[in-house]
């Protein structure tokens, strides 16, 4: 039987992130026959085509802050909400993007956890921008809960996103895991020509990626590694501006063999270039990264404290019980240096494990979940309506 599902969402776009799971669930949602109606911001031209699909906008107008935004989209979203939302057989939302309870909230990020992390920006900056951070974390946190709480169903995209929700006290039993997916095509083991791509040829080369204008990815901890790993190339992407890292790799004498790239659109072709993935960042609620690096056949080098850490085994990877220790990092770089056929088996693995993580996949169990709430409560209908008739 073909559904109402309606998604209550700022972006359904073929990009990154969750716009890019949100895209992935739509089509199959289409694929199954099922009806659309999506509260958004932005919306992909491919699905605005679909008949089976319809687009209520959301809009911003000129408003200069994300908090500000965000809590124009959700007094829109739920007045529309108020007087539909009858018409839906299922209501997916995402945290607090709406004031309306969901059926389903897939939840992407914890606020209150994040507020906890000692790299919070409000602890590591204390000016305005940090004191609008502090403000956007805890309104977050304020608003999320209730959210959460109320949806029937509460989807955590990483084991440590799940943990997070119990410590707040969401119940366990309400929480299921779908982890976010990766574009198996894109991210492929192919070769790529390094020096095109800028970067040294004939060298083992590890690559980073991530925002490095903060401690949170922990960019420090692997520069103080590779120190004393000779020989050991990074490339780095991430936008430099503001950046402290530089200057760390020339004070730790390594600045011939950290590649600072930029900001960068294509990094599916570094990582195809690259030997290995090093990423023990400090907080992470669920990184794409990491698996768009398995996905390209990269041994991966990570920390119990990234969301999604949870996929990489001993046979791929190394995951850091602490973030911060140097020597086992130093360790793990040393060994898939010096042993290139142990390094390329692990890519191998890596790959395997990224590929039953596909958004296809991911998407898929987004609609079973959609099906299987709508069965349920089609049945708990049902026997209302016989013991009060």
């Amino acid at each position: 039987m073909a559904l109402k599902i309606c998604i209550v969402t700022p972006y359904v776009v073929k990009g990154d992130g969750q716009g890019r799971a949100n895209y992935e669930v739509v089509l199959e949602a289409i694929r199954r026959g099922h009806q659309i109606t999506l509260l958004a911001n932005q919306v992909d031209p491919q699905l605005q085509h679909s008949s089976q699909v319809s687009w209520i906008p959301i809009t911003f107008g000129a408003l200069p802050t994300q908090l500000l935004r965000n809590l124009e989209f959700a007094w829109q979203s739920a007045s529309w909400l108020r007087q539909h939302r009858h018409e839906f057989d299922v209501v997916q939302v995402y945290g607090a993007i709406t004031a309306v309870a969901g059926d389903i909230n897939t939840v992407q990020f914890v606020h209150s956890a994040w507020l906890r992390s000692p790299v919070h920006i409000s602890r590591i900056r204390r000016d305005a921008y940090g004191f609008y951070q502090w403000l956007y974390t805890a309104c977050n946190a304020w608003w999320e809960k209730p959210a959460f709480l109320q949806a029937k169903v509460v989807v955590a995209v990483s084991e440590k996103i799940k943990q997070e929700l119990v410590d707040i006290g969401v119940p366990q039993e309400r929480i299921q895991v779908i982890l976010n997916g990766v574009d198996l095509d894109e991210f492929a083991p192919t070769d790529a020509n390094r020096k095109t791509l800028g970067l040294p040829e004939n060298v083992t080369l590890g690559v980073f990626v991530g925002d490095i204008r903060t401690p949170r990815k922990n960019l420090d901890t692997v520069l103080q590694a590779l120190s004393q790993v000779p020989d050991l190339h990074l490339a780095v992407v991430g936008s430099t501006a503001g950046s402290p890292f530089p200057q760390l790799a020339a004070s730790l004498n390594i600045s011939e063999r950290v590649h600072f790239l930029g900001y960068r659109r294509d990094i599916a072709q570094i990582m195809q270039a690259s030997d290995l993935f090093v990423f023990p960042s400090r907080y992470e609620a669920c990184t794409l990264v990491l698996l768009e690096a398995m996905a390209s056949g990269l041994p991966v080098i990570t920390a119990a404290t990234a969301g999604g850490a949870e996929i990489v085994t001993p046979e791929c990877g190394v995951v850091l019980a602490d973030s911060e220790d140097i020597q086992t990092l130093v360790a793990a770089l040393s060994t898939l240096k010096t042993d290139p056929e142990r390094s390329h088996h692990m890519g191998q693995v890596a790959r395997a494990i990224a590929q039953q993580h596909s958004w296809v996949s991911k998407a898929e169990s987004y609609v079973d979940l959609f099906e299987k709430l709508s069965a349920t409560k089609a049945v708990s209908h049902k026997q209302f309506v016989s013991q009060t008739g």
